[in-house]
């Protein structure tokens, strides 16, 4: 099923007497379990509908249904329960408190749920999430412990922990090294095979987004190209090119 519709949406930044179109007219649909990659130069324009698609924002025109539901007219507040309830993010910059250890900063999102969650039990699935992205052992480490990747991977766990039905990744290599970073994108891609996570990565970086399984162009606030990344039984951790299948199919 399509998790994500949008139909013409446009997003106009007000400035004093000035206008500024940012989105210009935006269709496109993903379905549930799809690994896409939303890539466009800076000032594309692919943050702001980021920021849309995320709850961040809203947008000034169009419509945006998230499973159905009609999510353009919501409030603020509105919007921050639904972030809350289906929707988890990884930045660049990794966001972690500091002087806080990895096992409390996955935790902290949960203080803010209405999910009804005992200390015990976000304990444990912190626990779980870190043993999952192999740091199992740097559960009392702080951020000043870890290595960049190290942290990036607690940023991941700490999107996980209100087990989100989407997850976006807004350039979430552009801080790592090229070791890392592939060891970062994989991770991406078997949450999405093995969990059926739906996953944008937003990026400007060409070799990210052969990492996902669509790429959908932005430029000057339109999509310029919308196509499956070719060949990906080239990519590291995908899967054969028969047994791909279409959306959130063919964990290998």
């Amino acid at each position: 099923m399509n998790q994500i519709e949008l139909q013409d949406l446009c997003k106009t930044y007000h400035m004093g007497e000035l206008d500024v179109p940012v989105l210009k007219g935006i269709t496109l649909t993903v379905q549930t379990g799809e690994l896409v990659a939303l890539m466009g130069a800076s000032g594309s324009g692919k943050t702001t509908l980021m920021n849309i698609l995320g709850c961040l924002d809203h947008p000034t025109s169009g419509h945006y249904r998230l499973e159905g539901d009609e999510i353009s007219g919501l409030t603020t507040d509105e919007r921050a329960l639904l972030r809350n309830r289906k929707i988890g993010f990884v930045f660049q910059t990794f966001n972690l408190l500091p002087r806080t250890s990895a096992l409390d900063n996955v935790i902290m999102p949960l203080s803010y749920t209405a999910e009804d969650v005992s200390d015990r039990e976000g304990r444990q699935r912190a626990t779980e999430l870190l043993q999952r992205v192999g740091l199992g052992d740097r559960l009392r480490h702080d951020p000043a412990q870890l290595s960049g990747g190290q942290q990036q991977r607690v940023a991941i766990a700490r999107a996980l922990i209100n087990r989100p039905q989407i997850l976006f990744a807004d350039e979430p290599t552009g801080n790592l090294d090229t070791h890392t970073s592939k060891e970062v994108l994989e991770m991406f891609q078997r949450l999405n095979q093995d969990e059926g996570i739906t996953i944008i990565l937003v990026t400007h970086d060409a070799g990210v987004a052969r990492h996902a399984k669509r790429v959908v162009r932005i430029s000057d606030g339109l999509i310029e190209d919308d196509a499956p990344v070719p060949d990906r039984a080239g990519v590291a951790g995908a899967p054969p090119a028969a047994a791909a299948g279409g959306a959130g199919g063919g964990a290998p």
